[in-house]
Formats: structure tokens, sequence, C-alpha cells
């Protein structure tokens, strides 16, 4: 595969490569204050647990929206551009996880101005010593445009030509 995926390599049930990520309490911490996001539950390990009576800190919902972008543009090439993207929160990431994303596509299209777009379902699932058994986390919906050949670029298309 190419740098830059193109519509025609895409098909309706393929499977996106995984993506494994190891997470510490930097990955946490890092990922709050990249959002700006100061509350104690992603930072300090004795609020988290004696005040919100959870194992540890954990990851912030602009931290996982982030994860799941990067696991949709890893698999689309530099060009791929996000529509859309929905997501459910159903578990917490804590340090000592690993984080597993996995998708698949579920639509492939082009609009009526000739966008091309695939639709995925992702699932963040996490493992860790103490909780060997996968546990889905969040699950979500993307929308993305990716070329429809080489010279195309969904980041060019401005106003009636970009219909997320």
């Amino acid at each position: 595969m190419s740098d830059q995926l193109t519509l025609d390599e895409v098909s309706v049930g393929d499977a996106l490569p995984s993506l494994e990520i190891e997470v510490t309490p930097t990955t946490v911490v890092l990922g709050a204050i990249a959002s700006r996001d100061w509350r104690p539950m992603h930072h300090d390990y004795k609020f988290a647990t004696e005040r919100n009576g959870v194992q540890d800190i954990f990851l912030n919902t602009p931290n996982q929206a982030a994860w799941f972008e990067r696991f949709v543009t890893d698999w689309t090439g530099p060009t791929g551009r996000l529509g859309r993207m929905k997501f459910r929160m159903r578990d917490s990431i804590f340090p000592g996880d690993t984080m597993t994303f996995a998708a698949t596509v579920t639509e492939v299209s082009t609009d009526d101005v000739g966008c091309g777009w695939a639709s995925l379902e992702v699932t963040l699932t996490a493992t860790s010593d103490a909780r060997p058994e996968p546990r889905v986390c969040s699950t979500c919906s993307v929308r993305v445009a990716i070329p429809t050949n080489p010279n195309d670029n969904p980041w060019a298309r401005r106003g009636d030509q970009w219909r997320p």
C-alpha cells in the first residue's frame, strides 16, 4: 500500500490494520495537558482513586478523540480528511492498559460533487495484566474523505465541494 490510500483500494468489509498503544501515566497526563483539561482525575492519582473511586488516573475525552483520529488518518494517509466522528465511551483507560484500535469499513461512496467517502466502525479495547480479558472501552463511527485518485485532495475542497 502506498502512503496515500485512494478510494478504489477500499471495499466494504475491509479490516483496517490494528493499532496497539501502551498507556503510561505520561500518555494520560500529556493528553490532558494538550487539551487543556486541568481536572485532577487526569493527573492526580490520589484525587482519582480517593475522590472519584477509580483505580488510577484515566484518559480524558479529547485524548481518546485524538487517538481515534490518529488511527483513521494513519490508515488513509496524509490527505485523508475526517468528515464526522461520533464515539461512545463505555469504560475508562488507565496507565498499564494496552489500547487496541480495530475497524471495519461499512460503506464506500462518492457524493454528488465527487468527494470519496468511507464509513468505518471502530472499536477501542483495552487489556492489562490486572484485567487480561479485552474490554470494549469505546466505539466510534467515522466518515472520512479519501482521495478518489492520486491527484485528488479532500483538503482542497471548500464551500459546496465539502459536505461532511
